[in-house]
């Protein structure tokens, strides 16, 4: 009876939930040639090969598919085991801007759940401002921003937000007419941005559309009303950056970045999961 490696079957959930070593690495604190040495001696003691490996594409091969689901429930046995004289359940307190979360909220929460099952994550969801303001105050254990300034240099960056001019692919704009523009109220940075940068390109706009959250802007988005400056990553399927098409000015980049001052080893371990994630759902 073959004894199989935990921290390797952990290893594989991870590369699979986030289809990524370099992203699975991050979840664990480790390097990427650590995980590939764990999923490979796995995969020998199996007998089988559990992952597709291409230079642009990670995916589970046919017996990875059957292994999936008894990993699963082996890592679920062990952390319950591990578990069962805990007092409560570890709970993390996170801040992050609505700029961030959009249409691939459900797949996030959905790879949080499977790296850190045993955590229970209170997520609030408001305006980068806000989520700074609250950590800094004590009420958060980690802020998930962007930054758009160089008034603050604390926090580890996770990645780069790569904005766009995002629209329904039928949306019409005419030559001449202002352009139809759905936002947030100010003082909302990345509406600042987009406003900045139409009346620097000479670009005349008009707010046909006011709302509260990305989700709700993309809604208008998607249904035609308007164009809005969105994160690539989290705008609504089938929408289309149409920056070029109708000449507008592009958008610069801003940096996503994680504030927290965490340090016991389960709190970083979550939110290395919880980075991790976010950099999954990047748009490449």
């Amino acid at each position: 009876m073959k004894t199989l490696d935990l921290e390797a079957v952990q290893a594989f959930l991870l590369v699979a939930d986030l289809k990524s070593f370099t992203r699975a690495a991050e979840a664990l604190d480790t390097t990427q040639s650590m995980v590939s040495l764990k999923i490979k001696r796995l995969e020998e003691g199996l007998g089988r090969r559990l992952l597709e490996r291409t230079p642009r594409l990670v995916r589970l091969s046919a017996d990875g598919i059957i292994f999936l689901e008894p990993a699963r429930a082996l890592v679920a046995a062990h952390q319950s085991a591990v578990g069962s004289f805990a007092v409560g359940q570890r709970r993390l307190v996170v801040g992050i801007s609505h700029h961030i979360v959009g249409a691939e909220l459900p797949v996030l929460l959905k790879r949080m759940s499977r790296t850190e099952p045993g955590l229970v994550m209170e997520m609030r969801v408001t305006t980068s401002r806000e989520a700074l303001a609250d950590f800094d105050r004590g009420a958060l254990d980690a802020a998930v921003v962007l930054r758009h300034d160089n008034r603050r240099h604390d926090g580890e960056v996770i990645l780069d937000e790569a904005f766009g001019w995002m629209a329904a692919p039928d949306f019409e704009h005419r030559p001449g007419e202002r352009l139809r523009f759905a936002t947030q109220a100010a003082p909302c940075s990345v509406r600042a941005m987009a406003t900045d940068a139409l009346d620097a390109a000479g670009i005349a706009w008009t707010e046909v559309f006011v709302g509260g959250g990305v989700a709700i802007i993309g809604a208008a988005v998607a249904a035609g009303i308007a164009v809005a400056a969105l994160g690539r990553r989290v705008a609504p399927p089938g929408t289309v950056d149409v920056g070029r098409r109708f000449g507008l000015p592009p958008l610069p980049t801003r940096d996503v970045v994680l504030h927290s001052s965490l340090t016991d080893r389960q709190a970083r371990r979550s939110l290395n999961s919880l980075a991790a994630a976010l950099r999954s759902t990047a748009v490449h």
